[in-house]
């Protein structure tokens, strides 16, 4: 059995630092928050994947080009060890399965690497990842937020390194960890 930690990229991962705050669209405002390594590693060593997850609407327009876009995900893997970025570049208005909250990128995920979705963790800050964590069968972690809204979460967190002891504490409790253990011999 495979499991995996989905991980939004904004906030939580990586940050950009434009003025105002806003997605960054050139690598050199695209800031990795390589503090999170070690909570990352955790997760690691226990058998989890990790995923950085995300909705780039700007790509259809160009901002950021997806050339530029791929650049800032490829530095932010290798310094994070990622097991991948899920992207969904569609605009706004678009009906796709893949823009968050639909849960399009969780579901091709398990799809083309074998994940079981129920074994598995999306933490953000953002109510609509805890939504697509329900719709799959997974468990939320929000981490404290405005954007937390008041719809479905499993579990609220105050930082990445709480979610990833909330996230050890109940694949313990599900038996994750010991399946997790048990297919890496």
């Amino acid at each position: 059995m495979k499991a995996a930690v989905f991980i939004e990229r904004d906030g939580i991962l990586a940050r950009s630092t434009t003025a105002g705050g806003g997605t960054a669209t050139r690598l050199e405002d695209f800031q990795v928050i390589e503090s999170a390594a070690e909570s990352l590693k955790a997760l690691r060593d226990a058998g989890f994947l990790i995923y950085a997850t995300t909705n780039q609407p700007g790509v259809t327009s160009g901002a950021p080009t997806r050339r530029e876009l791929d650049l800032m995900h490829s530095v932010m893997v290798r310094k994070l060890a990622l097991s991948g970025v899920l992207v969904c570049p569609h605009p706004l208005d678009d009906a796709c399965p893949c823009r968050k909250p639909q849960p399009g990128l969780l579901r091709d995920a398990a799809s083309t690497s074998g994940i079981d979705l129920e074994h598995s963790f999306v933490v953000s800050g953002h109510w609509s990842d805890a939504e697509m964590a329900e719709t799959v069968g997974a468990t939320s972690v929000l981490i404290r937020s405005d954007q937390n809204g008041h719809g479905h979460h499993d579990l609220v967190v105050t930082d990445l390194k709480g979610a990833v002891v909330k996230i050890l504490e109940v694949a313990q409790g599900m038996g994750t960890l010991r399946v997790l253990a048990a297919s890496r011999r």
